[in-house]
């Protein structure tokens, strides 16, 4: 197939910007993915030091984006068992 290899991009020089933008979605995509492993209070790594890792969060802002401020004054929306 045409555009694959660097001799046949130097011909069809349309498709770079093709290939550069999927190549940010997917950049974006996997940093995205790595902070929801990393930074989600749904994804526990290790239960057999925390095994309840909601309690973490009581206080903490998790979401990607949320008007509250503080969680601190405010009502957490960590489970109370």
């Amino acid at each position: 197939m045409q555009g694959l290899s660097i001799a046949s991009l130097k011909k069809h020089k349309a498709l770079i910007p093709l290939y550069v933008c999927t190549a940010l979605g997917c950049g974006g995509a996997l940093a995205y993915l790595a902070r929801l492993a990393f930074r989600s209070p749904d994804v526990s790594w290790n239960k057999k030091s925390n095994p309840e890792p909601w309690q973490e969060y009581r206080n903490k802002q998790y979401k990607f984006y949320s008007p509250i401020r503080d969680y601190s004054k405010e009502e957490s929306p960590a489970p109370k068992f």
